[in-house]
């Protein structure tokens, strides 16, 4: 990557603005692109503010050369409706970094980014959007990716930066238990409880059977390094919220 890299994302939301504000204050503002137009992103921490300068692009035609490194943040289900930025976006030259669920990244972008590369990633830190269009930040942000050549542009990109970046030689397996614990995480969305939920007996067995499905399906994709489930090794009790 070259000394001054063009660096994009996609979807300015509440992952998107967190990676956005940690390249601003490193530096290495990135182009925003998004469906909405807003004159600036904002997030918030603990710590203070960061204030992102915008504007959000919503017209890829404005769009004059491709990005070196493109960060795609919008869910997966949008993928279809971001096909423009990628198109304008992405070249063969270009790695996109998949901020996004799932362990179905790179199949279902592969498809819009104009022969790139498609790198996915495991996002661990929780961020939401409040009702002022700022993004409150609850952890220090930290991604997972593969152990890849490609991943060095993303590492370089957040070198200094307070996002950390953790490459994982069996990157599949840390993918499915991610999902795995968001799915759980997600009975306390349904139920519109706190983790404490799950210390009643009936909700715990619930987990755990619900984890036990999801296990037998990693398995079934060929994901023979999950670990078996056990009852007394899985503290459920301190699932997070999804992310």
């Amino acid at each position: 990557m070259s000394d001054n890299p063009v660096i994009a994302l996609i979807g300015p939301g509440a992952i998107g603005t967190t990676i956005a504000a940690v390249l601003h204050d490193a530096g290495r503002t990135p182009q925003l692109c998004g469906r909405t137009a807003h004159p600036e992103l904002r997030l918030r921490d603990d710590e203070g503010e960061t204030v992102v300068p915008g504007p959000v692009l919503t017209d890829p035609s404005v769009v004059t050369r491709p990005a070196d490194l493109v960060f795609v943040a919008v869910k997966t289900t949008q993928n279809a409706d971001s096909a423009g930025w990628l198109r304008t976006l992405c070249d063969e030259n270009t790695v996109v970094c998949a901020l996004q669920n799932g362990v179905e990244q790179k199949a279902q972008l592969e498809p819009w980014v104009n022969g790139a590369t498609v790198l996915p990633s495991v996002v661990w830190f929780p961020a939401q959007r409040e009702p002022d269009a700022s993004v409150w930040l609850r952890a220090k942000p930290r991604l997972t990716l593969p152990d890849v050549p490609q991943a060095k542009r993303v590492v370089d990109a957040l070198q200094g930066t307070r996002c950390a970046v953790e490459l994982s030689a069996d990157f599949a397996t840390v993918a499915w238990r991610k999902l795995l614990q968001n799915a759980v995480a997600g009975l306390m969305v349904l139920a519109n409880r706190r983790a404490g939920m799950f210390s009643r007996e009936d909700i715990s067995a619930l987990g755990l059977a619900y984890l036990r499905e999801g296990l037998a399906v990693a398995r079934a994709e060929g994901q023979r390094s999950m670990m078996t489930l056990r009852r007394r090794s899985w503290r459920i009790s301190s699932a997070p919220r999804p992310i």
